[in-house]
């Protein structure tokens, strides 16, 4: 009996909802963190005088992405050193620390250093929770699962505008970056119901833990050979890591998950984290009535999700990808032409919808396209890329609706969901259903 088919019999059991609740809460409240600052943003622009210094703006907000690729980066090469669990720890304390301590900051330099090392904490987070997920879910629910925990972010993203929607009239937005530090309530959490995944055990050569974990939650209860379950043990070397990414069996995969990081991250980030100043500058309105708003589209981020998540298993993730970014592509399309205030709020629904679908069929996709020894390397590289486009969205999309108008930024997010859509019609393959071992040798 291998630890792989341990892993693929294992019956559902409460050993992985606990494992869905642990990892799906360490992502809602890493959502949270990373889209608080939208909320805060126009009256932290106000105190710092940056009303009419977009670039500056934009690179307060853009400094979260610069750590975010660095964090994305480091921390996938991290979690297949020295394990996942330890990782997601390091991870966690980090972001919630450090974006707390962006109350202090008295000018926009001192902000922009936390935000960057709050931005390796939560770009190290992110890609996380779905690289655990995948090593433990048997196949034919894996998808469901990845889902489930992408479908969490929508939750931090709410959070993220209704803790301040009720502090930050109150308490003004300094008080407001204290909510920050909730995730800390998840290392014991984290310390107490997520054993380190098997898969990575597997290749470490841990033999008495991977025992004692099968043992403890009754993933197998037969007679145990050590031998059985270890089939190769297999030593991690970052520059080999680094260089198999794009060798001739995984190259297309790298590609195709790099482009489909960037496409999402920069619609997502530029839409979103934009979207209440946005309505505040556009119509006028007040910064509170802006924040009801853009909680309005966030919610239609619920069922954009789930309706994704349901069908990952049953029609698969590559249909599911390159229907849900062309129809979010032709909701920004749709929104770049409107005019009246009542057709924004519709299509910025649509794109809130389907853009977020979208990210759920690519959380799944991402940790199942590379094997055990480079998961985590491949997914945070991929992360990283998409970091990249962070950097650039909260710049790139101020300065395009200041000179070139509401028009021209939303054209250019249809213009790339569409690129994102195509790319995955030809360089996709098929997951569902499949075991990662099988996926690892195609």
């Amino acid at each position: 009996m291998s630890i792989i088919k341990v892993l693929e019999e294992a019956k559902l059991s409460k050993f992985h909802y606990i494992l869905l609740v642990v990892c799906s809460l360490i992502y809602c409240f890493t959502a949270m963190n990373v889209m608080l600052i939208a909320a805060v943003l126009t009256p932290i622009i106000k105190d710092f005088g940056l009303e009419k210094d977009p670039f500056l703006s934009g690179i307060l907000v853009s400094s979260g992405y610069v750590g975010m690729f660095l964090g994305a980066l480091s921390c996938g090469i991290l979690a297949d050193h020295i394990g996942r669990r330890k990782t997601l720890i390091i991870t966690t304390l980090t972001m919630s620390i450090f974006t707390a301590l962006n109350a202090f900051a008295r000018d926009p330099l001192t902000m922009i250093f936390l935000r960057f090392i709050a931005g390796i904490g939560l770009g190290g987070s992110l890609p996380q929770p779905g690289v655990y997920i995948s090593e433990y879910v048997p196949s034919k629910y894996r998808g469901r699962f990845l889902g489930l925990v992408e479908t969490s972010w929508v939750y931090g993203a709410l959070l993220s505008l209704l803790f301040p929607y009720i502090i930050l009239p109150r308490l003004g937005w300094r008080l407001t970056f204290f909510i920050a530090l909730i995730p800390l309530f998840l290392i014991p959490l984290i310390l107490l119901y997520t054993p380190e995944s098997l898969r990575y055990m597997q290749i470490k050569g841990m033999f008495n833990e991977a025992i004692n974990t099968i043992k403890r939650y009754g993933l197998f209860t037969g007679e145990i050979n050590a031998k059985d379950l270890f089939t190769s043990i297999e030593k991690y070397n970052v520059y080999e890591a680094l260089r198999e990414l794009w060798s001739k069996n995984y190259w297309n995969r790298t590609l195709l998950l790099w482009i489909l990081w960037i496409v999402l991250v920069y619609t997502y980030h530029g839409i979103f984290i934009w979207l209440p100043t946005i309505y505040f500058m556009e119509f006028g309105i007040t910064i509170v009535k802006s924040i009801e708003w853009t909680l309005m589209v966030t919610l239609a981020q619920i069922p954009g999700y789930y309706s994704a998540t349901l069908m990952l298993d049953r029609i698969g993730r590559k249909p599911i990808l390159i229907l849900y970014l062309a129809l979010a592509g032709f909701g920004s399309l749709m929104l770049g032409l409107s005019i009246e205030v009542s057709h924004i709020l519709l299509w910025s629904v649509v794109i809130s919808f389907f853009n977020l679908g979208a990210w759920s069929g690519l959380y799944a996709y991402t940790p199942e396209l590379y094997p055990t020894r480079i998961r985590g390397t491949g997914s945070g590289t991929a992360a990283s890329m998409g970091r990249i486009a962070g950097i650039i969205a909260p710049t790139a999309t101020p300065l395009l609706y200041t000179y070139f108008g509401l028009k021209t930024a939303f054209i250019v997010f249809s213009l790339i969901h569409f690129i994102g859509s195509l790319a995955t019609l030809i360089f996709g393959i098929e997951t569902k259903g499949k075991v990662l071992e099988e996926l690892a040798k195609n």
